[in-house]
């Protein structure tokens, strides 16, 4: 069997921006919940889903805005998207599915978790994180038992495909995004490193703490490789803690075992009474099996 992991948070986002806004029978925001159902509902028709874990940011701030205040937030954040996001969570439960909702942690937190978890396990032949964020890209396993999947762009994220976006390892991406910074997530990275200049240092020594203190004892190729040490040298607690906050976190406390994921249908009630509040018949038509 393959596990599937579906980064929702993602798959809401996409939906809200994707598709033109709608409401339900009490006239709220409700077209990102809908359009996650649909994507949802597609996803479920391929014979391969058999076992499936949702995760979802139930609250946007997380344990790493108590170690960076300015990590991201929902400051700017659409209210009528903002608005959905129980909702959102209400829904795929209403598919027979199991739900993550993170509140200390972060969505992502959960889907490394639980890509760990169960990527060994005897009869998973390996774990599929459905998610195109970079973040991501450090569950990656060189030996195939943990991959990415890009659903928008039906592209496999595997260890090869890893090293030939980022340019390094699965497991050197956190030290590869303290370097360079992540916008998303409001952390900047240190003055002076790019995106190249990481990817070559970091595949030539995969972690920060394996780079040289000096430029010149480099043995990648590097332009402006002192002032890019001198960088690193003084401003190497921000670099740490940078990649403490890209480390996806491997200790989330889900409760459910592998069978708990199996999916068996969407159940009959739940199931209709979502559609009636999204005031949306056509996806009964769109329902790949019922749970009776």
């Amino acid at each position: 069997m393959q596990v599937h992991l579906l980064d929702a948070t993602y798959e809401l986002f996409r939906a809200h921006f994707g598709r033109p806004p709608v409401t339900d029978s009490a006239g709220r925001p409700a077209g990102a919940t809908l359009g996650l159902v649909e994507s949802v509902l597609r996803l479920l028709h391929d014979p391969a889903v058999t076992h499936l874990g949702c995760a979802t940011d139930h609250v946007i701030r997380s344990w790493r805005n108590d170690r960076y205040p300015e990590y991201k937030t929902e400051a700017g954040m659409p209210p009528e998207l903002l608005a959905q996001f129980d909702r959102a969570e209400t829904a795929l439960r209403s598919l027979g599915l199991v739900v993550w909702p993170m509140v200390e942690y972060e969505a992502d937190d959960a889907l490394a978790t639980a890509a760990a978890r169960w990527a060994d396990a005897p009869d998973v032949e390996r774990v599929v994180i459905l998610s195109p964020d970079k973040d991501l890209a450090q569950c990656v396993r060189t030996d195939g038992r943990v991959v990415g999947y890009d659903r928008r762009r039906e592209r496999l994220i595997d260890a090869d495909a890893v090293r030939s976006k980022f340019g390094v390892e699965p497991e050197s991406i956190p030290d590869w995004l303290a370097l360079v910074g992540d916008a998303a997530d409001g952390f900047p990275g240190l003055r002076g490193w790019g995106e190249r200049s990481a990817s070559a240092v970091l595949a030539r020594y995969g972690h920060l703490e394996q780079i040289p203190a000096q430029g010149h004892a480099w043995d990648a190729s590097v332009r402006n490789a002192p002032m890019l040490a001198a960088t690193l040298r003084a401003s190497r607690d921000d670099a740490l803690l940078f990649r403490e906050l890209a480390t996806l976190r491997l200790d989330v406390p889900l409760q459910e075992t592998l069978d708990d994921l199996a999916w068996r249908g969407v159940p009959r009630p739940a199931f209709h009474r979502l559609v009636d509040d999204l005031r949306a018949p056509h996806l009964l038509a769109r329902v790949p099996r019922w749970r009776d």
